[in-house]
């Protein structure tokens, strides 16, 4: 078995940037999180809010049409944009051009949802986040990994995985299957868990942050905006995946002790962000 890479705090140091005293918004990185459906929603909240509390300086959130007034009086930092459905994501159109894309958070499986999702997909030439049900199309149409560009990032939880790469025996297989996929089709795989791992080709990488509070209800909503932000602001697909990774541990340990583990859930990692990006500085 491969001897997993730490992502500690020194080896994040190393290649994370602190932000230009002379900065502005228009330089900071534009995202964009395309997320939710009805009684999804609040998966678009969470993303969004992580992506924008975590340094990029313009995101835009594109959303069907009923999580219009939801987004715009939660978040009133985050532009909006919607599909023409009601209901769910019936295509994917904007005339934007944002640095990095975060897609999948709660956007459901109808199949129109699916088809805006290939279509894009074709297209697409944008870094490229892709968690929750856009995972779970993915691994329903395994043709479209080929139209995949170069270091995507794929975030699944373990059931996700298994949906992608097949079932194993062992974390010897496990790994040896996530390493051969991401060298097969070029992407970076997130594989969240307790640690969470980061497979990139031959590469892999072990978070060093993080406790069971995190086994919560959109904390990977949360991730996929953190991650996309990063990507947004230049990082390297792999550096903003481990820089990510290690952020969104870290809001768990430093919110324990006012949290405990049963109380701690996915906004806590938000309204803890700034504590962490501080550990960095």
């Amino acid at each position: 078995m491969k001897i997993p890479i730490l992502i500690s705090q020194a080896e994040i140091q190393q290649i994370y940037k602190p932000i230009n005293p002379k900065t502005h918004k228009g330089i900071q990185g534009h995202a964009t999180i395309i997320a939710g459906s009805y009684g999804k929603i609040g998966a678009a909240v969470l993303a969004s809010k992580a992506c924008i509390k975590s340094g990029c300086g313009l995101v835009t959130t594109y959303i069907p049409k009923c999580g219009y007034e939801i987004l715009q009086s939660t978040i009133p930092e985050v532009m909006v944009v919607t599909t023409t459905h009601e209901k769910y994501i019936s295509e994917i159109i904007f005339d934007i051009q944002p640095q990095a894309i975060g897609i999948g958070p709660g956007i459901g499986q109808e199949p129109d949802t699916q088809r805006a999702f290939y279509e894009f997909l074709k297209t697409n030439k944008i870094p490229l986040v892709i968690d929750a049900d856009a995972l779970n199309i993915l691994s329903q149409n395994k043709s479209w990994f080929n139209l995949l560009r170069q270091d995507t990032i794929l975030t699944p939880h373990p059931k996700e995985l298994e949906r992608l790469i097949g079932s194993w025996n062992s974390e010897i297989e496990k790994h040896v299957r996530a390493i051969e996929f991401s060298k097969q089709y070029g992407i970076i795989i997130v594989m969240k868990g307790a640690p969470t791992q980061i497979v990139n080709g031959e590469d892999i990488y072990q978070n060093t942050t993080g406790n069971a509070a995190l086994a919560t209800a959109g904390s990977g909503d949360v991730l996929t905006g953190i991650i996309t932000s990063l990507l947004a602001q230049g990082y390297l697909p792999i550096q903003a995946a481990q820089i990510g990774v290690y952020l969104h541990g870290l809001t768990a340990t430093m919110a324990l002790p006012e949290t405990g583990y049963q109380s701690f859930i996915a906004s806590d990692i938000i309204a803890n962000l700034g504590k962490a990006f501080l550990s960095l500085d």
